[in-house]
């Protein structure tokens, strides 16, 4: 029953927790499941990671005593610790973007029953000069449906907490605790440390603007291998007055064509966008088209050469990649010289003198 006797209550929150820590162990990595279930079932979500932790007890006690004791008692109103630590459960949800945040806020919503909601990103915004710990808070339960699941049935009485990140915000939120923890700090370093909060603002806002610049790119270069084609038919052709948009080589529009050639490789993006500006930066005037052209105009012969290669130097491979440079160079010997070592130079050279 609950009292105003602090020290009664905490030998019965402490009984209360010593006797069920095993309990909320097993609740939490349930509800990291979960959750995590939940958020990778959504593919428009781009997440980093989730997990979890118990409260330690004496924390709890602490935490009870310094926000909620004071003005319970003063009040005169009865109370059970168990009753105001909201977080004995807590899980961190750390996404990749902003917009995500919300996202992940609705899906969580739908799924469960909720308690509180504490919009810390809000609060902070809504400040006048003001920056600091940025993040979404939930309280939350299972629902009822979940509740009837017999793998649930243990803790259908636990509520626990959700923190809802960007990597941005986790980062700082562990910088700014490690700095100011148990510290008392000048307000002129408090002013350094707002200058910098700010700059993570910032970094969160570029990360999500060059995301949508990406996929605005990637949706720029979404075309058909049949406009691909159009475009190095006009190359061919030398048309003055091209029918159709001549686009420079990317590293998008180098994937979509190298995947054509080379169906079923896998192109690394680092590597893809090195070997993109490899070639555009020997022929800076390189299109999509042209480069398909070269593909297109070589690949045949590369083959035979490959073959050729691989039966003399049984050591040696030809990966797609080499072949790409070798239908490259025969294109334009002038342009491309240097994508070859002088010995692949000379052993292709031979090769092709002697093929006729």
């Amino acid at each position: 029953m609950p009292s105003l006797d602090f020290e009664t209550e905490k030998t019965i929150f402490r009984d209360y927790y010593n006797e069920n820590s095993g309990l909320f162990d097993g609740a939490k990595s349930s509800f990291i499941t979960l959750v995590n279930s939940l958020i990778r079932s959504a593919s428009d979500i781009a997440l980093s990671k989730i997990e979890g932790r118990v409260k330690d007890r004496d924390e709890c006690v602490k935490k009870f005593s310094r926000k909620y004791r004071t003005d319970l008692e003063s009040k005169g109103e009865e109370y059970q610790i168990i009753d105001h630590i909201t977080d004995l459960i807590g899980l961190r949800v750390v996404c990749l973007y902003e917009d995500d945040i919300v996202k992940i806020k609705d899906l969580l919503c739908e799924h469960f029953d909720v308690i509180d909601i504490t919009d810390k990103i809000s609060q902070i915004e809504n400040t006048e000069n003001s920056f600091g710990y940025k993040g979404l808070h939930l309280d939350l339960k299972l629902n009822e449906q979940r509740k009837g699941l017999p793998e649930y049935s243990k803790f259908t009485d636990f509520q626990f907490e959700v923190q809802i990140r960007t990597i941005i915000q986790d980062s700082w939120s562990v910088l700014d605790h490690k700095i100011k923890y148990k510290k008392s700090i000048p307000n002129y370093l408090k002013r350094r440390i707002n200058s910098l909060a700010a700059l993570f603002e910032v970094a969160d806002r570029e990360f999500r603007e060059i995301r949508n610049a990406t996929e605005e790119s990637i949706r720029a270069e979404d075309v058909t291998q049949e406009q691909i084609t159009q475009e190095t038919d006009q190359v061919e052709s030398g048309e003055e007055a091209p029918r159709f948009t001549i686009s420079p080589l990317n590293a998008f529009s180098f994937l979509k064509i190298a995947q054509h050639f080379f169906n079923g490789f896998e192109f690394e993006p680092h590597k893809v966008d090195g070997f993109t500006e490899e070639i555009v930066s020997l022929k800076p005037d390189i299109t999509r088209g042209k480069f398909n052209f070269y593909m297109r105009e070589n690949i045949s012969l590369v083959k035979r050469y490959k073959e050729f290669f691989e039966n003399n130097y049984p050591n040696d491979k030809l990966n797609p990649y080499t072949v790409i440079r070798h239908c490259l160079y025969n294109g334009n010997k002038e342009a491309f010289s240097k994508l070859l070592t002088n010995q692949s130079t000379e052993t292709f050279e031979a090769w092709l003198a002697e093929s006729g």
